[in-house]
């Protein structure tokens, strides 16, 4: 049972609204809580001792139902699980899909790392941050466990990086483990033939562990019981990934079937995060292009479907560009649209000549604005309005983009009027009709620019400087 609203929160919090927790009321903090957006122990009198019942009872009810593991220590480190609901639009996902790329301890030193720097370093621009690849899997392809140290050593002097140590042989996971289990990594995997001993060196380092029983649930299910009866509770889950026709079905099935009963079905034993191995698509397609494609379409059907965490191999810019992109998307909470700060913005090198143009602060409106007009070379000033995240034509018809709110923005910069001598706006052209009141809100005088900003540079060459 969890609790969904803040008024049931509010029922366990000691009611003192102290403020000590930067709201100002309890039932402010505990709709922070609902949101997850603060966290029970911000609470310094719920703390006490005297409050310790209600304490453990809110915590476990506030507990995400897929349990939450970390992998990986410090700054890089990665969160999985922790999701509420099945679907996104009914609450929003948490903790992104991570994405992990294959390295193997039979590559040459330099080839290997060449490999780790391409994974620590690949970097996309996109919507005001940079996509980044999360980990690292190390693969044991020699299943010679000095040769996997060795790897591993070479690994975790080049990167950061959370790594996945990839062996089925205890051994060679535990030589890995000897090198890097200060750095919490995550060892794939336990299976019916191995896992008392993998249990053994989840225990004796402290460290994550996957659970591997491809297309048998109930196996799966089992050994996770037995790894909980012995107070390991850090485990992934992997029902396999098989990568065509009807094994990709029943494998898309699998995962909803366990992401089901862990959520809908509050089965403890299965409530973990998930992972998928899209890599396995190499297996069945030997064009190193069509394998790459297919590796990149199962990885984005197991982002949507429930992959908390991925192993994969092509490192080339028309599979991890794809792949991060809508790893983003899909873990964007859509609550609450992507949006950059308001204010006046400089594009180029302005100079009181330039234009002055007026759009929203909706990300991804903001930065197609921004890159239509510098990739053109057009110096100028673009005004950001804060319209809750919401685009030029939403925003006009629900009244979020208004001329006042065009004003605050000027008068609250207090210097652009100065900057520029012609006091003119561009208006976006599907807020054609705020120009008039615009001008009288502002003082300014307002021209119409095209609906679309890839058209500025045209519309620029008959229309500026202003007549």
């Amino acid at each position: 049972m969890k609790v969904n609203s803040p008024l049931e929160v509010y029922k366990y919090l000691p009611k003192t609204n102290c403020g000590d927790c930067g709201e100002t009321t309890c039932m402010a903090f505990a709709a922070q809580l609902i949101e997850r957006a603060m966290n029970i122990d911000d609470c310094a009198p719920i703390l006490d001792d005297k409050f310790k019942g209600k304490y453990e009872e809110l915590s476990s009810l506030l507990a995400p139902q897929i349990k939450q593991i970390e992998i990986g220590t410090g700054d890089n480190s990665i969160v999985i699980g922790g999701d509420d609901v099945l679907y996104r639009h009914q609450l929003t996902f948490y903790n992104q899909a991570a994405l992990a790329y294959d390295v193997w301890d039979t590559m040459a030193d330099d080839e290997l790392v060449e490999r780790v720097k391409a994974i620590r370093d690949f970097k996309k621009f996109y919507v005001g941050e940079y996509l980044t690849l999360d980990m690292v899997a190390v693969r044991s392809t020699s299943n010679d466990p000095s040769k996997f140290a060795k790897c591993v050593e070479t690994v975790s002097k080049n990167t950061d990086f959370p790594m996945v140590l990839c062996s089925l042989d205890p051994k060679v996971l535990e030589a890995g483990l000897e090198v890097v289990s200060d750095k919490n990594p995550l060892i794939y995997a336990a299976t019916e033939d191995n896992w008392s001993e993998v249990a053994d060196l989840a225990i004796k380092y402290g460290v994550p562990v996957a659970i591997f029983a491809p297309n048998d649930l109930d196996l799966l299910k089992s050994i996770a019981i037995s790894f909980m009866e012995m107070g390991i509770e850090d485990l992934v889950l992997d029902p396999g990934t098989l990568p065509t026709g009807e094994g990709l079905k029943t494998t898309l099935t699998n995962f909803a079937q366990l992401r089901r009963a862990g959520i809908a079905e509050d089965q403890k034993e299965v409530a973990f995060p998930l992972i998928s191995i899209p890599m396995t698509a190499w297996m069945d397609e030997e064009d190193p292009v069509s394998a790459a494609y297919w590796e990149s379409v199962i990885a984005s059907v197991f982002i949507a479907k429930y992959a908390d965490i991925m192993i994969l191999h092509s490192l080339e810019p028309y599979s991890t560009i794809p792949e991060t992109t809508l790893a983003a998307n899909i873990y964007t909470d859509p609550r609450r649209p992507v949006q950059v700060d308001s204010g006046i913005r400089e594009v180029g090198n302005p100079n009181e000549g330039s234009p002055v143009f007026v759009t929203t602060n909706f990300a991804l409106t903001f930065y197609t604005v921004e890159s239509d007009i510098s990739s053109n070379g057009i110096d100028s000033y673009i005004i950001v309005v804060d319209t809750d995240g919401i685009g030029v034509e939403a925003s006009v018809a629900g009244g979020q983009l208004t001329p006042a709110k065009i004003n605050e923005v000027i008068e609250s910069d207090g210097v652009i009027g100065g900057k520029v001598n012609h006091n003119t706006l561009v208006l976006p052209g599907l807020a054609a009709r705020l120009s008039g009141e615009t001008e009288d809100a502002t003082g300014w005088k307002v021209l119409v620019g095209p609906q679309d900003s890839g058209r500025i540079p045209g519309w620029m060459e008959g229309n500026w400087p202003p007549k």
